[in-house]
């Protein structure tokens, strides 16, 4: 149990650190604090947290850093968050209120605009697609046996793909294959439509085509990709520029975790059951991969009303200045809920 001098003394440290990334020492640490104390307190104070292990002593230097559990002390108990500058409030509303024809583009830009605002690395989940419905399916001819098939699902959503018939394909099957899914699966949701591909709807097709040469592929293809979670990362490189570690093996393994969608999607959304609306995860609590034990990892969720929830975070140095990091990370989320749910609002209403 701190006392509150002790409290003041490891937010003073943390805030110091976090701001120039140099070890604090006590003298600095006395003339900083909002109260008069003598140096050789602050020094009893820092030991006290030292036997704790909130802070740490750095190579020779006389100063202490925080250690992983005193920044994790320090975001639970001692964080105050700050409230955004006037001017990054109004790059986060000029920004997202260019005109976009997808929420992908959104989305997508989203997570360019909050790695710029924090020089780290940021992601960007869309609104979930539990939900999403099959609108429409069609395929249209290219000439030369080629075909385009597209899918429409009622958030708005379009996903099409290619396909080469083979020299003996019945198009006219192919019409009537597309006229039964329209009619057997419109007003599903994807993750229904994807259920019944693998049930009923080849059977179904087998009616029409003596053999479906792909076609089935093809649409699972399509839908799948129209399911799937739609996940966008900004400011790669940035990580290069706060990494403790320059060793390229090292290096070469973070980027690799960052082309894994599927494990990144993991690490997001690991809190989506939480209440809170944002989370901070430090080091080896982001993941059990030792990678990112110089992290720290913070996720907000944010609520589009019926259209679902996504996810936005920001990936950076335990070093970082946890408040206004935080709070741009608040702004950003409220904002862009409104941004995503004027989109969809317009959609749904022309």
């Amino acid at each position: 149990m701190l006392t509150q001098r002790q409290k003041k003394v490891l937010q003073a440290i943390v805030r110091q650190y976090t701001s120039t990334g140099q070890p604090v020492g006590s003298k600095h640490l006395a003339e900083q604090l909002p109260f008069k104390v003598s140096s050789a307190t602050i020094r009893n104070e820092m030991a006290v947290l030292e036997d704790q292990g909130l802070i740490a002593k750095e190579h020779s230097s006389s100063g202490r850093v925080p250690s992983k559990t005193g920044y994790r002390y320090y975001v639970d108990h001692l964080l105050d968050p700050g409230a955004v500058t006037d001017n990054d409030l109004v790059v986060i509303q000029n920004s997202l209120g260019t005109s976009f024809q997808k929420i992908d583009e959104i989305v997508s830009h989203s997570a360019d605009i909050l790695s710029d605002l924090t020089s780290y690395t940021a992601f960007t989940l869309k609104p979930e697609q539990a939900d999403v419905r099959l609108s429409g399916f069609r395929v249209v001819p290219l000439g030369n046996r080629k075909v385009i098939a597209i899918l429409v699902t009622d958030s708005g959503e379009v996903e099409s793909q290619s396909f080469t018939l083979p020299r003996d394909f019945d198009t006219e099957a192919l019409q009537a294959v597309v006229r039964m899914i329209n009619d057997q699966l419109v007003g599903l949701p994807l993750a229904e439509v994807l259920k019944r591909l693998s049930d009923d709807i080849p059977v179904r097709v087998m009616h029409y085509m003596h053999s479906t040469n792909g076609f089935l592929d093809l649409f699972d293809n399509v839908v799948s990709r129209a399911a799937r979670e739609r996940f966008f990362v900004g400011g790669r490189l940035n990580i290069l520029g706060f990494s403790n570690n320059q060793d390229p093996q090292a290096l070469q393994a973070l980027y690799s975790l960052l082309d894994r969608n599927d494990e990144l999607s993991h690490l997001l959304e690991a809190d989506s059951t939480d209440n809170k609306d944002i989370n901070v995860k430090i080091g080896s609590e982001i993941s059990k991969d030792q990678v990112l034990n110089d992290y720290s990892l913070i996720t907000a969720k944010y609520n589009v009303d019926q259209y679902g929830k996504g996810i936005i975070a920001v990936l950076g140095p335990t070093r970082m200045p946890y408040s206004r990091t935080i709070g741009i990370v608040n702004a950003f989320r409220q904002e862009l809920a409104k941004r995503l749910l004027d989109f969809y609002r317009h959609y749904y209403d022309s």
